[in-house]
């Protein structure tokens, strides 16, 4: 036998013994199992450095509000309500003044690494809702372009109409475009067991929602969206200068109040960073 033909052989005979000692790719990971009962994770997605509160129709003073952004684990899908401040911002040590506001914006943990904290990543999120499109709520939007997407009709119609309003970026939400979309024209059951509802409350901008839970052993919360910015603004039925319709603006939170009342529900402001400590520290929930 050639030289050439005796490692052919010997090749051939090599061959089985290499390929079953060769390791095979690991699986691919999964997110976590769902959960026996609904739960929600308060996430800070950034802060918002104002100069005057007074343009929120709050008392003239500095401070700082929380973008928040939740997860919610129902048995039944994920969904993220509100997708906070651009990640990109995370990149800039002391955050950006935003051309139009004049707002500081700051991100100390993006969202996706939120997300990873609970194995999680944007693919294995099942809806993204937005209580509205303002750059602070809808910043991660495009995170999200294999979710479905719970969108308030008049409030997508507003959004993207040209020019844009001021305090919206259409390019921050432009994978709606190509992502599944669940248009709302009043409230919606997301999961269809009362656990998850979105109702809305118009006037900050004219498709504006809050978000109602009903957990199991936290019972019932609601949490405002930009119903109002803070405690301040709730009690006195303070309206920002700058919602799309005052009387809109107090009628929605008249229904809110009366929702909260009914439900003896614990309500959630939002912006107010003193809500979002109150909550289970991240990663820990509340159920």
């Amino acid at each position: 036998m050639s030289l050439e033909r005796w490692l052919i052989a010997l090749f051939l005979v090599l061959l089985p013994s290499c390929a079953a000692g060769a390791k095979a790719p690991p699986p691919p990971q999964a997110g976590p199992e769902p959960p026996e009962d609904v739960r929600l994770y308060a996430l800070d997605c950034g802060r918002a450095e104002i100069a005057d509160m007074s343009a929120f129709g709050d008392e003239p003073r500095a401070r700082e509000l929380v973008a928040s952004c939740y997860v919610i684990r129902h048995p039944r899908g994920t969904l993220v309500w509100d997708t906070g401040i651009d990640d990109t911002i995370a990149q800039t040590k002391g955050g950006v003044v935003h051309e139009r506001t004049g707002i500081r914006f700051r991100v100390d943990t993006p969202l996706r690494e939120h997300l990873r904290a609970l194995n999680l990543s944007p693919a294995d999120v099942d809806y993204v809702a937005f209580s509205h499109l303002h750059v602070d709520h809808a910043g991660n939007a495009n995170l999200f372009p294999s979710s479905t997407w719970i969108l308030n009709r008049r409030e997508l119609e507003w959004a993207t109409a040209t020019p844009p309003p001021p305090t919206v970026e259409p390019e921050l939400f432009s994978a709606y475009r190509s992502a599944k979309l669940k248009l709302l024209d009043g409230e919606a059951d997301i999961f269809g067991d009362g656990a998850v509802r979105i109702v809305p409350t118009p006037g900050h901008t004219p498709g504006h929602q809050s978000l109602v839970l009903r957990l199991k052993r936290a019972g019932t919360l609601v949490i405002s969206g930009d119903v109002c910015h803070t405690h301040a603004n709730w009690q006195h039925r303070r309206v920002p200068p700058f919602n799309t319709d005052r009387e809109e603006s107090v009628r929605s939170m008249e229904r809110l109040d009366a929702l909260i009342g009914a439900a003896h529900a614990r309500f959630v402001v939002q912006h107010e960073p003193d809500d979002l400590a109150a909550l289970p520290r991240f990663p820990a929930f509340l159920d």
